[in-house]
């Protein structure tokens, strides 16, 4: 059986981290060799992890530190792939691979859209040109919309060839069955919810500053997640005077009992490449409201074949205008899922599969 190893800096609750599990675990389950290498063994979605997969812990706690003893690693279990998805992981593995075992393959997923992620990274001259160098030879670059496969393209220069899309894999069943019973922070208007790491990225600040707008003071705003900002974004919502309305509620283990229960799922990322939260929140029944430059997410548009499921707003008055317009859920209705059939974890598991039976 073809074996493959999952690499992460730690078990944070990031989406990106929380795609890795997903498949992980599928695979795990299917009869396939998994492991993991992290750098920090921490982290909420530990507890994700089959009792009987592997962890390796590097103990190194920063990238930097790791290279040497992820190198010795690598080389002690002879993976035959290994799955990486984070941007500057992907490139310090790349950077590495003639010193890796020549059977192994490298996968690279891409966690975000390139064009508007790497202009916000610490590095935004040295990262470009990385991945113009090193990207091409990845074995495969997983991409997970259309447009973020035509950046790899005209952008990085990868060859087609090396090019898949992937689509995130959601476990409707599983989501379904947790999301229920509902909660709802309801104080009589719409019920909104939004999730995600309190940083710059997913653009919190803003919605707060959009939020604020609705004339319905009736409405109410849960915010799931932790992070940096999480001070500084409450103190935001009390200067607003929006302590009443809005709702920090920190990690989640079960977000989807709140995805379930809110009229309307907020996304107000800066950058994304395809939103995890958003894709899970179809599932559960519950319309997203996005901004533009939300990755991938308007790709689903088209294939839900379901009007007003997903709405993409160009700017701010926008993403007003169609929160302002969400009606109330029927309380005694049970939402059908929204999400198309290609995210769903048995077509997007055996695509994968193939992939591995191919590196053969």
């Amino acid at each position: 059986m073809r074996s493959i190893l999952f690499l992460l800096p730690q078990f944070s609750g990031g989406g990106a981290e929380r795609v890795s599990l997903n498949l992980l675990i599928e695979l795990y389950n299917s009869g396939y060799s998994v492991k993991i290498i992290v750098f920090n063994n921490v982290g909420p979605l530990k507890t994700m992890v089959p009792s009987g997969v592997l962890i390796y812990s590097l103990d190194s706690g920063s990238l930097k530190r790791s290279i040497a003893p992820l190198i010795g690693k690598i080389r002690y279990v002879q993976p035959d792939v290994i799955f990486s998805t984070l941007g500057y992981i992907n490139i310090a593995l790349l950077s590495i691979r003639w010193v890796l075992p020549k059977k192994t393959k490298i996968w690279v997923r891409e966690a975000n859209l390139p064009s508007i992620s790497l202009l916000n990274n610490p590095n935004p001259f040295l990262m470009p040109i990385l991945y113009r160098l090193l990207y091409k030879y990845a074995d495969r670059v997983i991409c997970t919309s259309i447009i973020m496969r035509d950046e790899f393209v005209s952008d990085f220069m990868v060859p087609k060839k090396n090019l898949n899309i992937l689509p995130n894999l959601i476990d409707v069943q599983k989501i379904r069955k947790l999301a229920f019973p509902v909660k709802r922070f309801d104080k009589g208007g719409v019920c909104y919810v939004a999730s995600g790491r309190l940083t710059f990225q997913k653009g919190f600040d803003l919605l707060l500053n959009w939020f604020v707008e609705l004339k319905d003071k009736s409405s109410t705003l849960v915010i799931l997640g932790g992070g940096d900002l999480k001070d500084e974004l409450m103190a935001k919502a009390r200067l607003l005077n929006m302590q009443k309305q809005v709702k920090f509620l920190g990690f989640c283990n079960n977000p989807w009992q709140w995805y379930a229960g809110a009229d309307a799922y907020l996304l107000s990322s800066r950058w994304e490449g395809m939103p995890n939260s958003a894709l899970e929140s179809l599932a559960c029944g519950t319309p997203v409201i996005a901004t533009k430059e939300s990755g991938g997410i308007k790709e689903v548009i088209t294939e839900s074949g379901l009007d007003n499921s997903i709405i993409v707003s160009t700017n701010a008055q926008e993403f007003i205008e169609a929160m302002s317009k969400v009606k109330i859920k029927d309380k005694n209705y049970t939402s059908e899922s929204l999400l198309p059939g290609r995210y769903r974890k048995e077509r997007v598991i055996n695509v994968i599969k193939g992939w591995l039976d191919e590196s053969k």
